[in-house]
């Protein structure tokens, strides 16, 4: 059984219809990327997943349960969700920040305890932000600043895990350094994960699959270690238009013709 899994999925933004039929099933510590141009539907798919914005036909299922109609704290402790954009209260500290994934965990109007702080702390220093604890927020590079945002993802403790464009701001090392922490996460604790990027090649060199989308439509997939090179070359074409595909030390990397 697959851990995410989405049937026929429709939805958009009032009548503009954005996904138009989505299917795809993700496994338990399996790490997948969304590949497509500006438009296609990555963020709306993202968005009709975690629930922010109303499906209108289609199911979502984790664990073989529909989850779409339970309640947000509920549905928090399922499925997570890092968007492009995040915000932090300016003066927060960076346990502070990383707590509020306990959110869903926690009876009304209550405070995390000892317990949750030693758990945030346990996730600052998983990805590699040790001894930070005090450190207000406002004063990290944003490399750091998206370290305490998948922080804070760990400590939801969801099962599904959605990042949309988390490296985009990063320099070459931090991005390289996310992602490797990420795909690491995610397979040391089975979670399912699905992250949209714009570099095919950073998701040909992390990502166990690879999924095209077009037009809001899934267009196709590539398992980096099982799809023969020229069938790569050219589902990655039809979204790209005329590039190429180099492999080098056992991995692929796209150019541009």
């Amino acid at each position: 059984m697959s851990k995410l899994e989405a049937k026929g999925l429709r939805a958009g933004y009032g009548k503009k219809k954005v996904l138009r039929g989505i299917d795809l099933s993700i496994q338990e510590g399996e790490f997948c990327a969304l590949l497509g141009l500006n438009g296609s539907g990555k963020t709306t798919l993202l968005k009709a997943l975690c629930g922010l914005i109303p499906v209108k036909e289609g199911s979502c299922l984790i664990d073989g349960q529909s989850y779409l109609d339970f309640n947000e704290r509920i549905r928090s402790r399922l499925i997570s969700y890092t968007p492009q954009r995040y915000s932090v209260i300016s003066g927060t500290t960076l346990l502070d920040a990383v707590l509020m994934g306990c959110n869903p965990y926690l009876p009304l109007l209550s405070s995390p305890g000892r317990r949750e702080r030693l758990t945030a702390s346990a996730a600052l220093k998983r990805v590699g932000l040790a001894g930070m604890d005090d450190t207000v927020f406002d004063e990290l590079s944003e490399g750091q600043k998206q370290l305490v945002i998948l922080a804070r993802a760990i400590v939801q403790e969801s099962s599904v895990m959605l990042f949309d464009e988390p490296v985009s701001s990063l320099d070459f090392v931090n991005c390289h350094y996310v992602l490797r922490l990420i795909r690491d996460i995610i397979r040391e604790n089975k979670r399912a994960g699905l992250i949209t990027l714009h570099d095919p090649n950073l998701a040909l060199y992390y990502c166990d699959r690879i999924l095209l989308i077009d037009k809001g439509m899934i267009a196709g997939e590539i398992l980096p270690e099982h799809t023969p090179l020229p069938k790569i070359r050219e589902r990655l074409s039809l979204l790209y238009g005329n590039i190429d595909v180099l492999e080098y030390d056992k991995n692929y990397y796209m150019v541009k013709r």
